[in-house]
């Protein structure tokens, strides 16, 4: 008897150190919040507290789907409904994340119960009654689970606990309590002020402004008391004990309380009696249990019915405007299948058409390389020219009066290389270059005019076959060119002081180029520019006979609102033999009459001779059969029939009413690319050296100092290789070779300079 006792003392120790449970009904919004920090101001305080949330969400029926409906489960894959199932979860468990970190907080442990049920107090009830739970807090997160009002909800929860466990209600700030009719642990009084949940239940509860007494009363009054009080008292406190705990560890309880009365009572008369009497308490309990259960349920399914009757009213509405909107998503949806066959034959013609001209384009390949590298080409020129053109900012360097005297030794008689009606051109270097520099006679507003024309002109625009200006300065009408190492076309043909011939497939090249000059000046944008002068002695030579158009001081700029494309000039300017007829008998000027000068070149280009009476000379050779007789001889072996049409296209150009000449850009240009292309041949051919020997100076890049692989000009003036200058323009703003500010960082490829490289290499090669 004394092990059992020993037995009994060890047990209900253990039971008064382990963890009381508190279990939480939350739904998981901000009022949530309100119910476990009261619990926990309420019960933490008490000692070991182990905290269950429970909440409980409907039973997942289907799978929604992206248009809204719901998919029955038994109408998927178990692993989609299973996947479906743990993202509910996952998600539940994210939404009551912040309620347990209250609780840790706290150092309180706390346990996270997810129950899937349609009925949230039967769910309630089996979670309390399975877990022994003894105290349970509900409140209005509770309300809207299944969209029942908070009272219903708590009162059902209320009807169906257990009776061993204490249930909390808190709504709207107040706190109402069913206390529990067999406390297990008797030390806990609550002071809170307490509201009835309904009236049905009103006698469930007692108000917490009165203390609890203990459960199980002191063992000091039960040994004071008589016999049939001693027993009767043993009886409650050990009936209350065993009906909720029937283990071994209600056993030694049971020895205990039965050891403090062992002089009065027979033992085992009191455990057979006991026993049987708890047994027969078990089954009436969980019949009062079941009774309150089925008389929550007959309230709720009572208010639920109303509420069916309603939705299922709602329901029916919707269905029938449901059924409406079916029928326009599938006349819709037949108006969507016809528009997809449509669109699905346009796209298998589209498809075949595709196939057919991916064919196509692969038997013109070759052809067409050659001509998109010509329109890029034209394309760049044009965006890089026009762009500078429309610019506000005039495009160059501008030198001092000191700098100029000092580079030409003060007009140096030994430095001059030609001299005009219009001023004097001295050879110099200016900052480690080779330049012409131009001074114009500024004794009168005629000439100041020219001055400011040629400059603001070329300032502004850029083309490989233009003359470059690299400067000026301003207040003395000095211009500073780029120096054309043979002079001009006319010494050139005249073979002055015994330079050499020009071969006939250069002077075809030439004729493109001053061609595609004036086509861009006559194509700038705002207004087209007429040159007004052109002539052999205006037209320079580079290094390598790359050709540029000069003196541009007399060119007119045709306003945009002059709709005839004509200009009216009083004083018709320009030289003798290679002026417009038109335009000197009726003093209007119009592209067309630079397209004259440009007929008279062509025949200069093919005679080498005075452009005097030359066209009667052409035209009568050619009317004769006597063309060879007329054509320079120096020039090497012509080839007859694209000379003829060189002929021909030059007296076409050099006709007297301007009406019958040809359109520069669309009827001169194609035939001059057509010879052009026979020329480049010949000089391809031609191209025998064999000998290394050291490149021209213009080839070198003046930052790599080395041949230029492509080669363009920067706003400075200078040409530079494109990968050196753009290099330098990512770090720098001003010139590599004046080490002063550019304007812009624009970049204008020289195709002439380029052209010239790439034979130089053809023929070290």
């Amino acid at each position: 008897m004394e092990k059992i006792l020993e037995a009994d003392a060890n047990t209900v120790s253990q039971r008064s150190s382990s963890s009381s449970v508190v279990a939480l009904a939350i739904k998981g919004n901000k009022k949530s919040k309100y119910v476990v920090q009261w619990a926990l101001n309420k019960f933490v305080p008490e000692g070991m507290i182990i905290f269950k949330l429970i909440h409980v969400y409907a039973t997942i029926k289907g799978v929604p789907t992206p248009l809204g409906n719901v998919i029955p489960l038994s109408q998927v894959r178990n692993d989609v409904a299973t996947a479906f199932k743990k993202e509910v979860e996952w998600q539940t468990n994210q939404m009551l994340l912040p309620f347990k970190r209250l609780c840790e907080q706290r150092k309180v442990h706390v346990d996270v119960v997810l129950i899937e049920s349609d009925d949230v107090a039967i769910a309630i009830t089996e979670e309390v009654a399975k877990g022994a739970i003894t105290k349970l807090v509900v409140g209005a997160s509770s309300r809207g689970i299944f969209k029942s009002k908070q009272k219903g909800i708590s009162m059902k929860i209320s009807v169906s606990t257990p009776r061993f466990c204490t249930v909390y209600a808190i709504s709207k700030g107040k706190l109402s309590i069913r206390q529990s009719d067999m406390p297990i642990d008797g030390s806990i009084v609550d002071d809170a002020s307490e509201t009835s949940l309904s009236s049905s239940s009103s006698s469930n509860y007692t108000s917490t402004s009165q203390t609890e007494s203990a459960s199980v009363s002191s063992y000091a009054g039960l040994h004071s008391s008589s016999l049939a009080t001693q027993r009767f008292q043993a009886l409650s406190s050990i009936n209350n004990i065993c009906i909720h705990d029937l283990t071994s560890d209600g056993k030694l309880l049971l020895e205990q309380i039965l050891d403090r009365y062992n002089s009065n009572l027979q033992v085992n008369f009191l455990f057979d009696h006991l026993f049987y009497q708890a047994k027969l308490n078990l089954e009436l309990e969980k019949l009062r249990i079941e009774l309150r259960h089925v008389e929550g349920l007959h309230v709720v399914a009572q208010s639920e019915k109303v509420e069916a009757s309603r939705k299922l009213n709602d329901l029916s509405k919707k269905r029938s405007e449901e059924s409406i909107k079916m029928k326009e998503i599938i006349a819709k949806e037949e108006k969507a299948k016809e528009f997809a066959k449509l669109e699905i034959e346009k796209y298998q013609d589209a498809s075949r058409e595709a196939v057919y001209m991916k064919e196509c384009a692969e038997r013109e390949a070759v052809e067409r390389k050659e001509t998109e590298m010509k329109v890029i080409r034209a394309t760049k020129e044009k965006e890089k020219l026009e762009g500078a053109l429309s610019g506000n900012i005039l495009q160059y360097r501008k030198f001092t009066w000191a700098e100029i005297v000092s580079a030409t030794s003060s007009f140096s008689e030994d430095l001059r290389i030609g001299m005009g009606a219009y001023g004097t051109v001295y050879k110099c270097n200016l900052y480690h270059t080779t330049v012409a520099v131009k001074v114009l006679n500024t004794n009168g507003n005629r000439e100041s005019k020219q001055f400011q024309q040629e400059l603001e002109i070329l300032s502004r625009i850029r083309h490989p076959n233009l003359l470059l200006l690299l400067g000026a300065c301003p207040d003395h009408g000095c211009l500073v060119y780029e120096y054309m190492e043979n002079g001009s076309l006319e010494d050139r043909l005249l073979r002055k002081n015994n330079t050499c011939p020009i071969t006939w497939f250069e002077r075809f090249r030439i004729a493109w180029e001053i061609a595609s000059a004036l086509a861009f000046l006559h194509s700038s944008k705002p207004e087209p520019i007429i040159h007004r002068d052109l002539k052999p002695a205006n037209i320079l030579l580079g290094r390598n006979l790359v050709s540029k158009i000069g003196d541009i001081g007399l060119s007119t700029v045709l306003h945009s609102d002059n709709l005839s494309t004509m200009y009216k000039d009083t004083a018709p300017v320009g030289t003798l033999c290679y002026i417009d007829p038109e335009y000197q008998r009726t003093g209007l000027i119009s592209p067309k009459s630079d397209v004259y000068a440009f007929g008279m070149v062509i025949l200069q280009l093919l005679t080498a001779k005075p452009a005097i009476a030359l066209a009667h000379k052409v035209e009568t050779a050619i009317e004769g059969g006597n063309l060879t007789d007329i054509l320079d001889p120096e020039a090497g072996a012509w080839p007859f029939k694209e000379t003829l049409d060189l002929a021909l296209l030059g007296m076409s150009c050099a006709e007297l009413r301007r009406r019958d000449r040809p359109d520069l850009k669309d009827q001169v240009l194609p035939i001059l690319d057509r010879l052009k292309e026979v020329a480049d041949r010949a000089q391809h051919s031609a191209s025998t050296v064999t000998i290394k020997s050291k490149p021209p100076n213009h080839f070198i890049c003046p930052i790599l100092q080395d041949v230029m692989d492509d080669p363009c000009v920067a706003a400075d003036g200078y040409t530079y290789d494109r990968k050196a200058i753009d290099k330098w323009l990512e770090e720098n703003d001003n010139s590599p070779m004046t080490n002063i500010a550019l304007p812009h960082k624009h970049l204008i490829p020289n195709y002439t300079l380029l052209s010239a490289i790439l034979e130089w290499k053809s023929a070290e090669s």
